[in-house]
C-alpha cells in the first residue's frame, strides 16, 4: 500500500492527464468520421435534456449566448477532476481504472449514439476505444508514480540517483500524455472542419425575389440598426454541435394528420415561389431590456401553401417542427394559415441562411417566440392535435402558447453612463410582431411621459426604432420607456420573469449628467 502524499499527487495528475487523453482521442475519432458528433458535445446534450427546467432557465438567464461554451468547459473540468480521483483510487485497487474509464466510455457511446445522425457502431468504437487506452495509460503512469517512492527492500537498495531517474521517467510519461492529449484534441477539432458545409452555403445562389420594403435608420449613435447583420443576430438553441447538412442531402417531410404526405428537397424549395419579409424574432428568455431579439429580412416559401397542398385533416390543431438533431417546437395550425407570412426560410438578409441559424432551411413564424416556432435545421413538419404532442421546452416548464409580448428597449444611453449636460438622444427599439408599434413614450425621473419620434414602418411584423431629444440637466436621472402596439395595448409595468411565457415590465436605467 502506498501512502506517500507525493505519490498520491502524482497518481491524481496521472488520472487527470489520462482522462484528458481519452477525451482528446474521442475528439480525434469524431474528426475522422462524419458519422458522429463530438462525444463531449453529445454528453452535454444529455445534460441539457436531463436537467430540470428551472436549471436550464437559470443557465440561459445568467449566461445567455455563453451557455454552450460554459457547459462544455464544465464537462471538461469535471472529467479532469473525476480522472484525478480515479487515479488516486487506482493506487490501491488497479481494477478501478479500467472499470471507471470503461463505464464512462459506454456512457459516452450511448450519448453519442442518441444523435439522430450518428452510427451506433462508430459511436461505440470512437468512445470505448479511447476510454480503454486512457485506462491503460493511467495504469502505466501509476506504476511510474509508485516507482518514485520505493518501499521495503527496494527502498533500502535504491540510491538517490535511482529515485531521480524514476521521477524523470514519470515526468516524461506525464508530459508525453499531456502533449498527445493537446495535440489529439487540436487535430480532431481541425479535422472536424472538413465536414463543414460553409463552402456549399457560400456557393449557393438564392432565387430572385421581390425585396421587402425597408426603412432608413434614425441615425442615433449607438442605436441598434433596423436590420441586424447576420453575424450580430442573437443565437439561442439546444445544439452544442451545429448540424452540418449539405443542400443536396437535405429534405423536409410534411407528415402526420394530412391527406397526402409530402417530401421536398432543397432543389424543390428553390423552384417554388419565394417571398421576402422583414420579421422580428425574439427569444422567450429575453429579459426586459435584453438583447435576445433581432430584426432581419427572411426569404423562403410560405408554409400555408405547403400545408394546404398536403391537406390538413379534420382535428389537426398543431404544427410541429422537427430538427435534424431531434429538437421539436409546436404552434397552433391556425397561426400558419391566418395570413401572416409563416415560412420555411432559406435566406437571411439577402444570403443563404448562416449555418448557425439553421442552414439549409428553418421555420420563421412571425409573432411567436422561438421556443415554440423557430425550428432550425428543419427535417420534418408534423401535424397533430394540440394535446397530442408537446415540443421540447413545454415539459421543461414553459407555456405551450408563446405569442411575443409588446416590448421596448433603451439602447442609448447605456445604463450607468455619464453624460454631458445639454442635448442628448434617448433612443431604442420597440416590437410587437403581427400587431406593430403605434407609439413609444419616455419618462425621465417622475416627469411626464413624452412621445418619441418613430422610425418608418413598412410592416407590422418588425420592430420600430424610436428617438427623443432630451435636454439633460446635471444630476442623477432614471429613464423609463413603454410602447403601445397597433391594437392600442400599452405594455404593462408589472414585472415578471421570462418563465413561463416571456418577461414583462418597463425597461429603465440610470445615468449621471455632469
Amino acid at each position: 500500500m502506498i501512502d506517500d502524499i507525493d505519490v498520491r499527487r502524482r497518481a491524481g495528475v496521472a488520472g487527470l492527464l489520462s482522462a484528458a487523453l481519452a477525451l482528446a482521442l474521442t475528439e480525434l475519432a469524431a474528426g475522422l468520421s462524419s458519422q458522429i458528433p463530438s462525444p463531449v458535445a453529445a454528453v452535454g446534450d444529455v445534460f441539457i435534456d436531463g436537467l430540470p427546467g428551472f436549471m436550464v432557465r437559470a443557465g440561459i438567464d445568467r449566461l445567455g449566448t455563453s451557455d454552450k461554451p460554459f457547459l462544455v468547459t464544465m464537462i471538461l473540468v469535471i472529467s479532469g477532476l473525476l480522472g484525478a480521483k480515479v487515479g488516486t483510487a487506482s493506487l490501491r485497487r488497479r481494477w478501478i481504472a479500467p472499470a471507471a474509464f470503461g463505464a464512462v466510455g459506454l456512457f459516452g457511446a450511448w450519448a453519442t449514439a442518441r444523435d439522430p445522425q450518428s452510427s451506433a457502431f462508430v459511436s461505440f468504437v470512437a468512445t470505448v476505444g479511447p476510454a480503454m487506452i486512457g485506462a491503460a495509460v493511467l495504469l502505466k503512469l501509476i506504476d511510474l508514480a509508485e516507482a518514485t517512492h520505493p518501499t521495503g527492500e527496494k527502498a533500502r537498495a535504491s540510491s538517490a540517483m535511482d529515485n531521480g531517474d524514476d521521477r524523470r521517467r514519470f515526468l516524461i510519461g506525464a508530459g508525453v500524455t499531456g502533449g498527445v492529449a493537446l495535440f489529439g484534441a487540436a487535430i480532431g477539432r481541425r479535422l472536424k472542419t472538413r465536414f463543414s458545409v460553409e463552402s456549399e452555403r457560400s456557393a449557393l445562389t438564392l432565387p430572385d425575389v421581390e425585396p421587402a420594403a425597408s426603412v432608413s435608420d434614425l441615425g442615433a449613435d449607438g442605436l441598434t440598426p433596423y436590420i441586424v447583420a447576420n453575424e450580430d443576430f442573437y443565437r439561442i438553441d439546444t445544439a452544442l454541435t451545429v448540424p452540418q447538412i449539405a443542400p443536396d442531402d437535405w429534405s423536409v417531410r410534411i407528415t402526420g394528420m394530412v391527406d397526402d404526405e409530402i417530401e421536398l428537397t432543397f432543389a424543390d424549395l428553390l423552384e417554388r415561389t419565394q417571398v421576402e419579409e422583414i420579421v422580428t424574432l425574439s427569444c422567450v428568455s429575453n429579459e426586459v431590456g435584453g438583447e435576445l431579439v433581432g430584426n432581419a429580412r427572411w426569404q423562403g416559401v410560405l408554409l400555408a401553401d405547403l400545408l394546404r397542398e398536403a391537406g390538413p385533416q379534420d382535428g389537426a390543431e398543431q404544427v410541429v417542427g422537427v430538427s435534424v438533431d431531434g429538437f421539436t417546437a409546436g404552434f397552433p395550425l391556425e397561426v400558419a394559415l391566418d395570413g401572416r407570412p409563416a415560412m420555411i426560410a432559406i435566406g437571411m438578409n439577402g444570403e443563404p441562411l448562416p449555418v448557425v441559424h439553421g442552414f439549409p432551411a428553418r421555420l420563421v413564424i412571425p409573432g411567436l417566440y422561438g421556443y415554440v416556432s423557430a425550428t432550425k435545421w428543419l427535417s420534418e413538419i408534423r401535424l397533430t392535435t394540440w394535446d397530442g404532442f408537446d415540443g421540447y421546452w413545454i415539459p421543461r416548464g414553459w407555456s405551450k402558447e408563446g405569442p411575443i409580448k409588446t416590448e421596448s428597449r433603451i439602447d442609448v444611453p447605456r445604463g450607468g453612463a455619464s453624460l454631458t449636460a445639454g442635448p442628448n438622444a434617448i433612443a431604442g427599439v420597440a416590437w410587437a410582431p403581427t400587431r406593430g408599434i403605434d407609439k413609444v413614450e419616455v419618462q425621465v425621473d417622475e416627469g411626464d411621459w413624452q412621445e418619441a419620434r418613430l422610425g418608418d414602418e413598412t410592416t407590422d411584423l418588425s420592430w420600430r426604432q424610436w428617438v427623443i431629444e432630451w435636454d439633460a440637466p446635471a444630476g442623477d436621472h432614471l429613464i423609463r420607456v413603454r410602447a403601445t402596439d397597433g391594437e392600442g395595448e400599452t405594455q404593462t409595468d408589472e414585472i415578471a420573469p421570462p418563465a413561463p411565457s416571456g418577461a414583462t415590465g418597463w425597461h429603465s436605467l440610470s445615468v449621471t449628467v455632469d
